[in-house]
């Protein structure tokens, strides 16, 4: 592998772990403002809730790419955009401020100036650090919302349902494409090359197989595994290093980082590939094995 290959295969393990370690971050406001995804955080139903509203989403938009409605779609993506930004902003306004209609303001203004940010110059430098953010507050959100278990489930089922909507079904390939050809900022793109532009370019045919000038990753990819960072850190006591990370939380970074690795070995063969089989894989593996050693050493 050549340099000019390596550095993109190499930049993605660092975008992959910036996330988890934002979403540890951010956990501590998301906590402290009271944010929540769901109110039961130990119920088995979550999951599948989640997943529905999933499964909807993605039918609307694939129905809105089928009848070539591009305003709509960069129109609902970018309501969605504002509306997790808001949260994100919220929780650290809040936790640095406390509720008031200054932070308010405050929080409004820099949703929109993000979002406005996204959208009026959606290069791929922009997309990926504003991707972090929103990669790390929805983790972290979803983290705190979400006991063990639930969270084990939804690794699972998420995994097996994007193994079938790229391998067998193809649908996730044609949705991918369809944002791809808005240049809509909801995923990840790594350049091959230091000229590359994103809004020039974009990224060519996921199907074709072709040379392309940069790799993306859905934001899916980088949410999913930090989500099980987030929730071993925040629902599991036990020794933490520096008193800030548990052994179950680094054993699930440290088993993504491996599931990246199998996944980007996978990705070198030009084709479009399942993300999280490997990745949730790899998560749920090294959170089993970081868990397994807390018990032991107590």
């Amino acid at each position: 592998m050549d340099r000019q290959t390596l550095i993109p295969f190499l930049a993605m393990p660092l975008l992959l772990l910036a996330v988890e370690l934002g979403s540890l971050l951010l956990s501590l406001p998301v906590q402290a403002s009271g944010i929540v995804a769901f109110q039961d955080p130990s119920s088995v139903a979550n999951p599948v809730i989640f997943i529905a509203i999933l499964l909807v989403f993605t039918a609307i938009l694939l129905i809105l790419i089928r009848y070539d409605l591009k305003r709509l779609i960069a129109a609902i993506i970018g309501i969605s955009i504002f509306f997790t930004f808001a949260y994100i902003f919220a929780a650290i306004v809040f936790a640095l401020m406390g509720p008031s209609d200054l932070a308010t303001i405050i929080m409004l203004v820099l949703s929109i100036l993000a979002t406005v940010l996204l959208y009026k110059f959606p290069e791929w430098y922009v997309i990926d650090s504003l991707g972090i953010l929103i990669g790390a507050g929805v983790a972290s959100i979803f983290g705190v919302s979400l006991d063990i278990l639930p969270v084990l489930i939804l690794l699972i089922l998420l995994a097996v349902y994007d193994a079938i909507s790229v391998y067998k079904t193809k649908h996730m390939i044609t949705l991918a494409e369809g944002v791809i050809d808005l240049k809509t900022p909801i995923l990840f793109v790594v350049p091959k090359r230091r000229d590359y532009s994103f809004i020039r370019e974009g990224i060519g045919k996921l199907a074709d197989g072709g040379e392309r000038a940069a790799f993306i990753i859905g934001m899916g990819d980088m949410i999913m595994p930090s989500i099980l960072v987030v929730s071993a850190n925040v629902f599991l006591n036990g020794w933490r290093f520096a008193g800030l990370i548990n052994l179950p939380a680094f054993g699930a970074i440290v088993g993504s980082l491996a599931g990246m690795g199998i996944l980007l070995y996978f990705v070198n063969s030009g084709r479009p590939q399942a993300g999280l089989p490997p990745l949730n894989g790899g998560t749920i593996l090294g959170f089993l094995a970081g868990w397994g050693l807390m018990m032991v050493v107590g």
